[in-house]
């Protein structure tokens, strides 16, 4: 909410980081209040450092494409996860402290070396050609994460320790299907449909809980409980980050939506670890934790419809706005005039109509044309009732998704 520039992203992840460093600190100590305020800290202060990286994804990464940016950084941060881990388990807790602290002094040291770029004009157009669309799908993709990672909280507080007994195997293998998915997810063509290997990932979600609460509790048991699980997970997590990722070329502020989107994230498995808690503490079986995850699923199916409406509207149309840009004059009068209205536009429309596909508001069109403002709303909802629409992102796609389905 506060970060207004690359060059303030830049210093937040530096502030932030570097406050992690310091509360990290304590923890070579004996418990006292000072753990608290460090957990505290940190966790403040990390969230504000990811979200402001949300500038520089978006900036250093082409759009469309952010996926693979997107699951190279859960990969890697899960390898060094897995090797902090493991010290702290099966060497030293407070070597495993040091490493991690040692990740936060070099990331720094990358940060320090980021450059802190305007964006080109081209980038600047095609965002206020679509800010303010975002927000309905941005909302739709938070529930839905919320949702969804209840059970990842869940997984926390009750899967996670009927093994911990597995010491050795947990400290490494807790990850790997997680990186797994990831690098699968990564390298799919980009035709792929993605939309449905979500329905794959909430199976294996049932899957894993199923699989709790009729296997034991050993080794074996452990791999397929974790690798349904994670590797779900897996498949959500580069889903929901690659989705933000892409929603950042539709605001001025990118760690908005990136930060917002994330901590629905966080907060969804702080819910889930919650009720983990109330669970384990009244002691309720296996079969009924299944049951609570399995509701949860359910109703992340229902949202799955909507929310995939609302995501390809919404990023379709930024593709269609940008196609459209790069066609003649010829080819942008000539869309206008292969769709037929239900009634003719009249040439003051059709000259709105241009405007409105060139992506500007009713001010702007109202000082292009020399009229008012409340003429061209009436010009507007002419139009839509004309082409039979409910909304610009409606007209949009129907006027450009047959033109730039030929290209």
């Amino acid at each position: 909410m506060v970060v207004r520039s690359p060059a303030a992203a830049k210093n937040i992840m530096l502030g932030g980081m570097g406050l992690c460093l310091v509360a990290a600190i304590p923890f070579f100590f004996s418990p006292s209040a000072l753990w608290m305020g460090g957990l505290i800290v940190s966790g403040f202060a990390s969230g504000c450092a990811v979200a402001a990286w949300g500038y520089f994804l978006r900036v250093f990464t082409p759009k469309n494409e952010r996926i693979k940016p997107c699951a190279d950084v859960l990969i890697y941060s899960n390898l060094l996860m897995i090797a902090v881990n493991m010290v702290a388990m099966n060497r030293s807790p407070f070597t495993g402290l040091g490493l991690s602290m040692l990740c936060l002094v070099i990331g720094m040291a990358f940060i320090w070396l980021l450059p802190v770029e305007s964006e080109n004009e081209q980038n600047k157009t095609l965002r206020n050609k679509t800010r303010g669309g975002d927000k309905k799908p941005l909302l739709l993709l938070c529930l839905f994460v919320f949702i969804i990672t209840i059970n990842s909280g869940l997984m926390y507080q009750v899967i996670n320790p009927a093994f911990k007994h597995l010491t050795g195997l947990v400290s490494w293998y807790w990850a790997v299907p997680y990186i797994v998915a990831l690098a699968i997810m990564r390298n799919l063509p980009m035709k792929a449909n993605r939309s449905r290997i979500l329905y794959v990932g909430m199976a294996m979600i049932m899957g894993a809980f199923i699989s709790f609460m009729l296997l034991g509790r050993n080794a074996s048991d452990y791999l397929i409980v974790d690798t349904l699980m994670l590797g779900a997970c897996g498949i959500f997590d580069l889903f929901w980050w690659s989705i933000l990722g892409e929603m950042l070329d539709y605001t001025d502020n990118p760690a908005q939506p990136f930060g917002i989107g994330l901590s629905a994230n966080v907060f969804g498995v702080l819910c889930g670890g919650s009720l983990g808690m109330a669970v384990t503490s009244i002691g309720i079986s296996s079969a009924e934790v299944a049951v609570i995850a399995l509701t949860v699923v359910c109703g992340t199916l229902i949202m799955l419809p909507p929310l995939n409406h609302q995501l390809v509207l919404l990023l379709k149309n930024h593709a269609y706005l940008a196609a459209y840009d790069n066609m003649s004059q010829f080819q942008q009068t000539d869309i206008i005039r292969q769709i037929k209205t239900l009634d003719p536009l009249t040439v003051r429309e059709q000259e709105v109509l241009e405007l409105i596909l060139s992506g500007k508001s009713n001010r702007e069109i109202a000082g292009a044309l020399f009229i008012s403002e409340s003429t061209v709303k009436t010009h507007v909802r002419n139009i839509f009732s004309k082409y039979d629409v409910g909304s610009r992102a409606e007209l949009i796609s129907t006027l450009l998704k047959n033109q730039t389905g030929q290209r």
